[in-house]
Parts: structure tokens; sequence; C-alpha cells
């Protein structure tokens, strides 16, 4: 098929298996959708809170959009602040971690898709 369509609030939310739920929601589209290239995700950071764990790439370059809410947007020692509409790209090797403000925030992260291209770094 040439296209595909996928409503994201159906696709598996992995946070809670892997004992992050109270924090946030974490549906990865990538496969639902049949992307090769082409990372999707659609993260809810709870309100008040941060994600459970920092991340970086070594070779995928990212674009967080955010939908809704305000929060933070933690860039290797810098913070700022985000808002709904605000467009981040963030280049490989950047460590990263969103922080919720006082209400929910919602973002969808697109980046290229290389296997195993992630490190988790917890604490940060």
């Amino acid at each position: 098929m040439n296209y595909s369509i996928k409503n994201l609030s159906t696709v598996e939310d992995s946070a809670p298996k892997f004992g992050f739920g109270e924090s946030q929601e974490a549906h990865f589209a990538r496969e639902d959708l049949g992307a090769e290239k082409t990372g999707l995700s659609y993260h809810v950071v709870k309100a008040g809170k941060r994600q459970a764990f920092a991340h970086r790439h070594a070779k995928d370059e990212e674009i967080y959009v955010v939908l809704s809410g305000t929060g933070r947007l933690h860039l290797d020692d810098e913070v700022v602040e985000v808002k709904p509409l605000d467009a981040i790209r963030i280049a490989p090797h950047v460590l990263r971690a969103l922080e919720a403000g006082d209400g929910d925030l919602a973002v969808l992260a697109f980046g290229t898709h290389h296997e195993d291209d992630a490190e988790i770094v917890q604490g940060s």
C-alpha cells in the first residue's frame, strides 16, 4: 500500500509496561504506520512531571512539535520553555528530556530511524 493512516491514540502506550505510566505516555507509531525510515512518536508528560529518563541518539536528528500544554525541554545543560506549536530541532548527541508545567504536555517527535540508535540516560 502507498499510504497508511493510524490514529495515534490507538497506538500502544509503552510507558506502563516499562514502569513509567505515572509520569508519561509514550506511543511509538513507526511500526503501526509501516514506516521504514521515519520515526514518529506521540508523548504526553503528565502535569508537574518529567519524563522518567533522558535520551540521545548517535545518528538521528529529531524534531519535537508541542501540540498542547506548556513546559520545559532539557537539552544537555540548557533548559528551554516550550508552548503549543513550538517546533524544536534537536541534533544527534544532544541529551533531551521533557518536563510538563501545570497541565499535561503533549508532543509529537519526528526523526529518521536507525536501529539501536537511542541511548537511555537514567537520572538526568
